[in-house]
């Protein structure tokens, strides 16, 4: 397979020069966006709008950034996400629309309106098939990302508790599911609870909107509800004793086949366009009510055709940058007892996992590992 091009800039700027959403634009422009017929069309622009609480997202004036170029183009451009299947307060459109317009995303601050893709309560979503699929013959996207004509993605690169990293693949996939969607895809694991580590504190059970855990009053012990527990994990990212562990020692290699495959069923046979910045680089999904000290520096803004290619370079990139003091990796790594794995996302969650995606969703023809890096 050919090369797939990655377009790349740093975050640098020089005094009374261009500010980043010119010198994203300028990517963009640069990577090829122009070649897609947007004249009279609606364009989707997914991202992540950030849980209230966390400031680790990415600024609206990069949305901002891509719907104007969108317009210009002759778009009809409107960001959009998916309602999540967890307590916060994104799990139903008017909340979700009120933490996007909390954390800064307005019509007047980006340019163009938000819509929530899966409807009111997270039930508005239409079945895709997946060719190639082996995990999902048939994925639950939300309508309006469907109905769109071009698909973007705008991506927030960062640490995820479970599947290593947040990248395009889970932006999309993962953020692209309805309500439905995201619980088949978390549907595998199940989570084993150690009461010798357990506390007692009920952080977990916040985070669980399913019924799957119930607190022992008697024992002061969380317990886990078989016959309600969906697997999503949110639970092992809210304790913070590791009083929790997932059974299925395969179930985050499932989750991130999942998420390739979800992403396929997305962006198969339609204009499609992605860019990822690697800023901020917080620990933890940005589905967080707080987010960590950034594990890696701000590295840059990367932008491609190819949304495999791109998370890949993304990777490479984070890989070869230097931990950050006073931060959970750096704390790891320093730690009494550390063994390196040589893997920055791996040494800062260690029960995180996250090649399984890159293989699968080269193994299923969403895009090509290979590539090459064009500077700007």
């Amino acid at each position: 397979m050919e090369k797939s091009k990655v377009y790349f800039t740093d975050f640098r700027t020089v005094a009374y020069g261009d500010g980043l959403p010119t010198k994203l634009k300028k990517l963009i422009r640069r990577a090829g966006i122009g070649q897609i017929d947007m004249e009279g069309k609606f364009v989707a622009i997914k991202l992540h709008f950030g849980e209230l609480g966390n400031i680790s997202y990415l600024r609206p004036n990069y949305a901002k950034a891509v719907a104007d170029v969108v317009k210009e183009l002759g778009g009809k451009p409107f960001l959009t996400d998916c309602n999540t299947m967890y307590p916060g307060s994104r799990k139903n459109a008017l909340e979700h629309l009120e933490c996007a317009w909390e954390n800064g995303f307005t019509p007047l601050s980006v340019g163009c309106p938000i819509i929530i893709g899966d409807g009111l309560k997270g039930t508005d979503d239409v079945g895709i098939p997946v060719a190639g699929g082996e995990y999902v013959k048939e994925a639950k996207i939300g309508r309006a990302v469907m109905d769109a004509d071009v698909f973007i993605s705008l991506t927030h690169f960062k640490g995820h508790e479970m599947t290593g990293f947040g990248g395009t693949i889970k932006n999309i996939g993962m953020g692209c599911g309805s309500r439905a969607g995201k619980t088949e895809q978390h549907s595998n694991g199940i989570p084993n609870i150690d009461e010798s580590l357990c506390r007692g504190c009920k952080r977990c059970q916040k985070e669980c909107a399913n019924g799957g855990l119930v607190f022992d009053q008697a024992a002061r012990k969380m317990r886990v509800d078989l016959d309600h527990c969906v697997g999503c994990g949110r639970c092992l990212g809210a304790c913070n004793f590791d009083a929790i562990a997932f059974n299925d020692s395969n179930a985050t290699e499932i989750l991130n086949c999942k998420m390739a495959e979800y992403t396929k069923a997305v962006v198969d046979g339609r204009p499609q366009f992605h860019i990822s910045l690697i800023v901020d680089v917080s620990p933890n999904c940005d589905c967080h009510g707080e987010n960590d000290a950034p594990i890696l520096p701000d590295l840059g803004m990367f932008a491609s055709f190819d949304p495999l290619a791109l998370d890949q370079a993304c990777v490479d990139a984070c890989l070869s940058a230097k931990p950050l003091p006073n931060s959970q990796l750096w704390d790891h790594m320093t730690a009494p007892g550390f063994v390196d794995c040589h893997d920055h996302f791996k040494n800062s969650t260690p029960e995180s996992e996250w090649r399984a995606c890159l293989d699968h969703a080269a193994k299923i023809g969403l895009g090509s590992r290979e590539y090459e890096l064009i500077k700007l």
